[in-house]
């Protein structure tokens, strides 16, 4: 019995630890933490939830901020990140009342600092990962960007920020000091490189976690900058702070994203005088790169979907025209350096907003018109610069079409207010001679547009007698009506309220339609059990005599509707082929319906040809299809969702060719796709163009809708698979690739033909008149030839000239984009044919643009396998060698030295080294044909050569 009480005895003395554990934990979770020391203590010796609480709410409490200069704040910040992040995070993100106060603990210098320095050591620890060891960086990384995303969220961060420093401090310079560092952690690109370099380590272990471009970054950015002056009106230091953020922004290179952001938030708020005050505190160059920004916003918010028509009609004056006219005003207001900047972008080119959209500059003229001086510098260094023959020779045909629309407007302005300066002008030799480069130029558009701007000129300041009267037909004489009406056009100041957007009202009509469809949970009717109504009762009859002579019926096949087991997983209400055009789009946007939307795309094709000339039903909704259309993921993961979608756009190409090439040329270059929503538009263009001249390509059929077939037999699969065409090239690729062997093959021929023997050993069979009537090629008229240069490839090119002079790191000159573009280009010049009108300055603007590109073509085999295709087919299309040796010489023989120097430098090597190898030797001999040929024209040409 004693050992067994001795055993209790024992029991109590071993429960008394446990009691005083449980003591000391109670005791530590309800100890007071008022000092950063013991604050500090707390998160070293293992805190536990309640305690983290307790520390997260010292630290915010008043007096208490990570920013203060002192060692134990910045081991507080290192314990925060590296210790209570990884361990407490996912079960403080569970309630918002546990997550913010450690959000707004670390909304500091000091705490984002930490987080980058965090997020580094993570990245690479999760590099540096020795073999057999857990992994578990890329879960800290996740928690890590969770509470970073957090930090850096919201348009108010910098204002706090900035508060927070003023508070705590020590003096000016320290407050100046630690303000700089902020805008190099958020400011500079190193939260958006470090965060850029986590997302890569969490995609490839296979965790999802939402991406943070630098676009986003700037908006966020731009939103902060729209804040800040609002929470402090009329304070220097705040104004400082915002100038010094607005200038460390523009570092990142997304200028355009962060403008839209803080205007989009200026005109809905109108206060555009004070953002319009902050520019003008900038730098002089920063100044410019804000208003290009601002100009970029008005030409894709206000006048994205503008086409231009050149229609004789009255030019009416828009709202939007005069809203955007006030917001440019707000800026150049009193600001000498943007107006001359202004001056100079409409006279030279240098900006692609004012290239693309004639309202965009109708709207920097009226907004210039208010400094008669500055309008004036305008029209004059238009006239200077339209009749300069080198700007004729080699600018292209886009931006001379808006220089002489500058022109006309800027006259027309500057004729209300000065006349007398505008007849000086009218008089001047730089008019005068202008006027005579222009009629002399070889291209028909050049010289249309002397003869246009010279008349519109000449109605202005000449008597009815004596003006300038050279008669024009059909288009040419409707489009220089046209721009004699551009010099009636008188934009006023409007108001910023038209820029606002105004609230969506919809109509109990369209209700229906905008509601989404019920899921396909509604088929539940085959559940029910019990039969409702009558019954069908099977009445046995004794005798079967009657039916003896009836034949019974086979049994019908098994419906695959039937299949499923479970008759509540079938669905009845199948989705039935659009047929109107709203149903279309409605479908295409339904992404969340699996069978209508793949029932839309399948159908789109044939529905757009088959209504395109039946009402307007299709034009009233082209540009809503070709956006959509456009802009579609492949979500579902569809089969045939690319050739179904590329099918669909050239559709909607043919329905309007003239208006909707503008259309996917502007958007080519402005909007914002992918690299694969971009070459889609590149081959909606070229294929587009093909159809419309009246050419069939086997590589192609896939992409016109065939007509219904019966099905034939089909190789095994790995039979199949070897005899069938790459099914992952693209159509350009493919249809240049055949191309190329086209025009290749008559060479070998030749080549095959002179090693034979002479021709005197060889025998010719004569053929009779009708087999030589039938191998002769057909006439095919080509509805391409009278608006394939204004409408489809001076565009391109045009737009693709003022991006590269604007960027030198542009993703159109890289291996990506330039191939497709490159083999597109060479298409819409083969398919306008030899006969075209355009074609001259077509191939005095595409050889210009080769040659640019042969830098780029060294080290890059898809650039220069596009660049020579594009040289044959300049040498192939122009099928008058005399005027190509007339015109082009230099650029010939620039051709030939340069394309024999790539020959003979190539290797043989891999299959496209040898095809590469084919193409260069191709271009060779058609250059040494024409030389040989046209020798002593070639020497004359190129005297000054």
């Amino acid at each position: 019995m004693a050992g067994f009480l001795t055993a209790v005895a024992t029991k109590k003395i071993v429960s008394n630890p446990t009691t005083s554990k449980s003591q000391d934990l109670s005791i530590q979770d309800s100890a007071t933490i008022d000092t950063p020391q013991a604050a500090l203590r707390a998160l070293r010796n293992q805190p536990s939830h309640e305690t983290v609480k307790l520390v997260l709410k010292f630290l915010n409490s008043r007096g208490v901020s990570l920013v203060i200069s002192e060692p134990v704040y910045a081991s507080i910040a290192h314990e925060l990140v590296s210790n209570l992040i990884p361990n407490f995070w996912r079960t403080l993100k569970q309630r918002k009342s546990d997550w913010h106060p450690l959000i707004i603990v670390l909304r500091n210098t000091t705490g984002i600092g930490h987080l980058l320095t965090g997020l580094r050591t993570l990245i690479l620890q999760s590099r540096q990962k020795t073999a057999g060891a857990t992994d578990t960086a890329p879960e800290f990384i996740k928690d890590t960007l969770e509470v970073l995303d957090g930090v850096l969220s919201g348009g108010d961060v910098s204002y706090q920020v900035y508060e927070t420093i003023q508070d705590f401090g020590k003096n000016d310079i320290q407050k100046r000091l630690l303000w700089r560092e902020y805008l190099a952690q958020v400011a500079s690109g190193r939260a958006l490189s470090i965060r850029a370099e986590a997302e890569d380590i969490l995609r490839n272990r296979g965790i999802e976690f939402p991406s943070f471009s630098g676009n986003d970054l700037a908006e966020w950015l731009g939103q902060n900058i729209d804040f800040m002056p609002t929470e402090a009106v009329d304070n220097e230091d705040v104004d400082t702070a915002v100038k010094e953020l607005a200038s460390k922004v523009l570092t990142l290179g997304y200028t355009d994203r962060l403008v839209a952001a803080v205007l989009t938030n200026c005109i809905e708020a109108d206060r555009m005088a004070r953002f319009a005050a902050l520019v003008g505190r900038l730098k002089a160059f920063e100044q410019r790169k804000y208003l290009n920004a601002v100009i970029t916003y008005v030409m894709k918010h206000c006048f994205q979907s503008e086409i231009i028509d050149t229609a004789d009609e009255p030019i009416d004056r828009s709202p939007m025209v005069s809203a955007a006219a006030y917001l440019l005003n707000s800026f150049m207001n009193s600001n000498e350096v943007l107006k001359d900047h202004v001056v100079a972008s409409l006279t030279k080119s240098a900006l692609p907003s004012l290239d693309e959209s004639l309202a965009t500059r109708r709207s920097v003229i009226a907004a210039l018109a208010q400094d008669e001086d500055k309008l004036q510098n305008v029209f004059e260094n238009c006239i200077k610069t339209f009749g300069d023959p080198v700007y004729i020779k080699h600018t292209p045909v886009m931006q001379q079409e808006s220089l002489a629309q500058t022109l006309v407007l800027s006259c027309g302005y500057v004729q209300r207010t000065q006349p007398m300066f505008v007849t000086m002008m009218a008089k001047s030799t730089y008019h005068i001679n202008g006027m005579s480069n222009r009629i002399g130029a070889a291209s028909p558009r050049a010289r249309f547009l002397g003869i246009a701007v010279g008349r519109a000129i000449s109605k202005m300041v000449d008597k009815p007698e004596l003006q300038l009267k050279i008669e024009l037909d059909g288009t040419e004489a409707e489009e220089a009506r046209w721009y004699e009406r551009l010099t009636k056009v008188d934009d006023k100041l409007g108001n910023i309220s038209d820029l606002q957007t105004k609230p969506i009202t919809v109509s109990p009509t369209s209700q229906p339609s905008s509601k989404p469809k019920p899921a396909i949970k509604v088929a539940k009717s085959p559940a029910i059990t019990e039969v409702q109504g009558p019954r069908v009762i099977e009445v046995l009859s004794d005798s079967d005599s009657e039916d003896a002579d009836l034949v019974t019926y086979g049994k019908p096949d098994s419906d695959p509707e039937d299949s499923d087991d479970d008759p509540t997983a079938i669905n009845r209400n199948k989705p039935t082929a659009p047929v109107y055009i709203r149903d279309l789009v409605a479908g295409l946007r339904d992404q969340e319906n699996y069978d209508r939307h793949e029932l839309a795309l399948a159908t789109a094709a044939s529905l757009i040809r088959r209504k395109t000339n039946f009402g307007t039903e299709v034009t009233d909704h082209l540009q809503e299809l070709a956006t959509t259309l456009t802009g579609l993921q492949n979500g579902l993961e569809l089969d045939g969702f690319a050739q179904q979608r590329q099918q669909a756009l050239i559709a909607v190409l043919l329905a309007k060719p003239a208006q909707m090439a503008q259309w996917f040329a502007r958007s080519f270059f402005s909007g914002d796709y992918s690299l694969t929503q971009r070459i889609a538009m590149l081959t909606t263009l070229g294929l587009g163009a093909r159809e419309l001249a009246g050419m069939k390509d086997s590589s192609t059929d896939e992409l016109i809708p065939a007509m219904p077939s019966f099905p034939s037999k089909r190789l095994p699969p790995h039979l199949h698979e070897t005899y069938t065409e790459d099914k992952t090239a693209s159509p350009v690729a493919k249809l240049t690739s055949s191309m190329a062997r086209a025009m290749l093959s008559p060479l070998a021929s030749q080549a095959a033909d002179t090693l034979s023997g002479p021709n005197v050993l060889k025998v010719r069979t004569f053929s009779s008149r009708m087999e030589v009537e039938a191998a002769r090629k057909k006439p095919i008229p080509n509805a391409l030839a009278q608006i394939v240069a204004d409408n489809f490839f001076f565009p391109l090119t045009g737009r693709w000239w003022v991006q590269i002079k604007s960027s030198s790191d542009s993703i159109y000159a890289s291996t990506h984009l330039l191939p497709p573009f490159l083999q597109t280009l060479s298409l819409l010049l083969n398919a306008s044919g030899p006969n075209t009108l355009s074609l001259p300055q077509m191939t005095r603007e595409y050889w210009d643009l080769l040659l640019s590109v042969r830098g780029l073509a060294k080290n890059d085999k898809a650039i220069l396998s596009a660049l020579l295709f594009g040289f044959l087919m300049l040498l192939e299309t122009n099928e008058n060698k005399e005027r190509l040796a007339t015109e082009q010489g230099k650029e010939l023989m620039e051709t030939q030295a340069w394309v024999k120097m790539v020959f003979e430098g190539l290797g043989a090597g891999s299959a496209e080294d040898e095809r590469i190898r084919v193409l260069a030797a191709g271009v060779v001999i058609r250059c040494q044909e024409v030389v040989e040929k046209y020798q002593r024209r070639l020497a004359g040409a190129l005297m000054d050569y």
